[in-house]
């Protein structure tokens, strides 16, 4: 996620660890045969990981940035779905007579608002693999719990009783025919932005590209050492270390944000994204609405990270 805490190094080299370490025993086992043996013929023209560092680099770069699309395409959708959830909001109020008041219309209202706010939590934790019904029941009936428990697809029912509802309210001449068309506008541009997102779950990156990038990586960093003894000696450790860091800590950051919805600190912030929605729709529904979150029986704020 993009917030504003410091990012830890431990966090950063913790993702590389393995390969700072790897690299590190490399490099010296390299330094040590060519200092202490003279292993001239050791060394190899600086211009052969030079090319192929270039060439790797343009690799990186181009899958860095088509994960970020990924990643980016993941935060519109979820832009979209914060606007249209504001909108339906508008539109419950705003079409519908004594919305505020005592009365069927106000009852309708609230219960076409809180289930869209059970929509955005479902939607969540169902990218995410997780169970969409945990953290919903404050915000549907147990009617509609019961009526989703028999769908795979939680979102999908909760959209359907959505429509549900409107038609009824249409029926009961609460709305007339214009404002139900634009109502079911917002509910299909719900169903697209759900069908957008599952689209990016479910299309793998592919993972021959990130072998082939991986493997060349390997290869440069096995070549690196060679290129650079016979210039700098024992400082050849550090200075090999560093560059290797510096690539292997660019590979790690495309293939975390390849995937935005896997329940790591580099997610679209989906979460974050539907409190922002339940706040919103609760005030305009004259509720209040409390910024911290119940986890455990206590408040805790929500614990967030940079992008890495």
């Amino acid at each position: 996620m993009l917030l504003k805490e410091n990012i830890p190094a431990k966090y950063i080299f913790g993702k590389i660890n393995k390969e700072m370490m790897i690299v590190a025993l490399y490099a010296t086992i390299i330094t040590m045969l060519y200092s202490n043996f003279h292993i001239t013929r050791i060394s190899i023209p600086i211009a052969v990981p030079t090319i192929l560092g270039t060439v790797i680099s343009l690799l990186l770069a181009f899958k860095s940035n088509q994960a970020y699309d990924r990643w980016w395409e993941a935060r519109t959708l979820w832009g979209a779905i914060v606007n249209d959830s504001r909108s339906l909001t508008r539109q419950l109020l705003t079409f519908v007579d004594n919305p505020y008041s005592v009365s069927d219309e106000k009852a309708f209202c609230e219960r076409v608002a809180r289930r869209q706010i059970a929509w955005s939590y479902a939607l969540s934790r169902h990218l995410r693999g997780q169970n969409p019904m945990e953290g919903i029941e404050e915000f549907i009936s147990s009617e509609d719990r019961e009526y989703i428990s028999n769908y795979s697809n939680k979102p999908v029912a909760l959209l359907e009783l959505q429509g549900s509802d409107l038609r009824n309210a249409f029926k009961l001449g609460w709305i007339n025919e214009y404002q139900q068309v634009q109502m079911d506008k917002t509910l299909t541009n719900f169903s697209n932005q759900m069908g957008g997102c599952e689209r990016i779950k479910n299309t793998v990156f592919p993972v021959t590209y990130s072998v082939y990038i991986h493997f060349s990586i390997i290869l440069f960093v096995i070549l690196l050492p060679f290129g650079l003894i016979e210039f700098f000696s024992f400082a050849t450790i550090p200075l090999v270390l560093a560059i290797a860091c510096s690539f292997f800590l660019i590979e790690k950051m495309s293939i975390h944000l390849q995937d935005p919805f896997e329940n790591k600190p580099t997610d679209t912030p989906t979460t974050t994204i539907s409190r922002t929605i339940e706040r919103d729709i609760k005030q305009m529904l004259k509720e209040n609405y409390r910024q911290e979150d119940k986890i455990g029986g206590r408040s805790e704020k929500v614990k967030m990270y940079y992008i890495l």
